[in-house]
């Protein structure tokens, strides 16, 4: 079975996390974990009015957030389960259409990802990420949710 894990440092995506790496998949089983590194829109902001120099380490930045966000996945994913054979990669681009393409590219059986992400500002502009994969992938895809502390 191959599995696109979608995760972006969020509690909902460490849950995903955590979900994956404690359930008994089928031997031979492939864990492809993705997060999708955005450069944020800077509303008011000429692209002359910055030195250029601002924007290579605004890239930067972005860049070593995500690679930070894959690396933890990966050590949640190898500690609650060290037999799975886990790949990471970061990938430019908006989440929704990212996790959608990388799945269809790879040929993946299940996406898994968090209910929730860190965007709360782009989920009132543009939708759910959650919810544009869910009725844009080709394949199966699971949705975890955040297990209450109560």
């Amino acid at each position: 079975m191959k599995l696109l894990l979608a995760v972006d440092g969020s509690a909902f995506s460490d849950a995903a996390v955590d979900e994956v790496g404690h359930r008994p998949w089928p031997p031979e089983s492939q864990v492809i974990v993705i997060t999708a590194a955005e450069l944020p829109v800077l509303i008011g902001l000429e692209p002359w009015a910055a030195a250029p120099i601002y924007f290579d380490e605004l890239e930067g930045a972005v860049r070593d957030s995500a690679k930070a966000v894959i690396e933890n996945a990966v050590s949640r994913l190898k500690a609650g389960n060290p037999s799975l054979a886990v790949t990471s990669e970061v990938i430019q681009g908006p989440p929704r259409e990212v996790i959608v393409e990388e799945a269809e590219k790879r040929g993946v059986d299940l996406i898994v990802m968090g209910s929730r992400g860190l965007g709360a500002w782009s989920r009132l502009l543009l939708g759910s990420v959650s919810n544009a994969v869910v009725h844009h992938a080709k394949c199966s895809v699971e949705i975890v949710r955040k297990r209450s502390e109560k």
